[in-house]
């Protein structure tokens, strides 16, 4: 495990590439609202004479004045810096160009958060290869928009999801019942998919606790969507699919969900 920025220094320093996370998308700068900053003077200047001055300079850029850089020392690694704030380390190429902040490869002046952007790559789907008759659909106003979503039917984070989406307008919404958090999920899903309206059973299981009053023995896709979920590594619910490919695991905030369908929905 990496150490782990304090509290008080992961909301400061990281915030915006925690947003990245959610999104894919390069981070804001950590100020609230403000550009990323610029490259400082001081750091190209400072790489061409000390590594230590390079990297204690790209650090206090990135923190932009919220938090003082106590130390500066080499690491075991030839190029790479210790960088000590507080009580926490991160490490620094000699350049003050690259950190590594809990676990995660962060490009310093421009906030970019180049794992989760190589994450993004390498889980992505081709959505149209989804095999959408699996799902229950649901289209809200014109749904020129699509969105695929794995829920568990006893997955407090997939409801709270799932009554953000159904408000979300202009959205096609393909559920795959993904059976894997609880002995009676299973039978759950089967239940929802062998109701004479589907998607009104999922909904009302997921939103009021109301399980559907049948029998559960009509044909299903419930083990087909299992396997597809360990062919897709959907290790966890709710996992949301957007039309560009792009994965999204757990929740997002409802301010943010008709934004992140609108920015992956765009044609590359």
């Amino acid at each position: 495990m990496y150490p782990t920025l304090s509290t008080r220094l992961r909301r400061a320093a990281t915030a915006a590439f925690a947003a990245a996370l959610v999104a894919g998308t390069p981070a804001l700068a950590l100020a609230q609202g403000a550009a990323p900053a610029p490259a400082a003077p001081a750091v190209a200047a400072a790489a061409t004479a000390d590594p230590a001055a390079a990297v204690r300079a790209g650090v206090e850029s990135w923190l932009q004045g919220r938090f003082k850089v106590d130390a500066v020392r080499r690491s075991p690694v030839p190029g790479i810096w210790e960088v000590q704030i507080g009580t926490d380390l991160i490490y620094v190429d000699e350049k003050g160009q690259h950190g590594f902040v809990e676990g995660q490869l962060i490009e310093l002046r421009s906030n970019k958060n180049l794992t989760q952007e190589r994450i993004d790559e390498i889980t992505a789907v081709n959505f149209k290869d989804l095999p959408l008759a699996w799902a229950i659909k649901q289209v809200n106003g014109k749904g020129t928009r699509q969105v695929a979503v794995f829920e568990d039917p006893n997955c407090g984070h997939c409801r709270n999801l799932r009554r953000d989406l159904l408000a979300v307008p202009d959205v096609t919404i393909y559920t795959f019942t993904l059976p894997i958090l609880a002995a009676d999920s299973k039978t759950k899903a089967v239940q929802a998919w062998c109701a004479p309206d589907r998607l009104k059973a999922w909904n009302d299981l997921m939103l009021q606790g109301k399980v559907p009053d049948n029998k559960g023995t009509c044909d299903n896709p419930i083990e087909k969507v299992a396997e597809l979920g360990r062919k897709l590594k959907v290790t966890g619910t709710p996992t949301l699919f957007f039309m560009n490919g792009k994965r999204l695991p757990g929740g997002v905030p409802a301010a943010r969900l008709n934004k992140l369908i609108d920015e992956n929905s765009k044609a590359s």
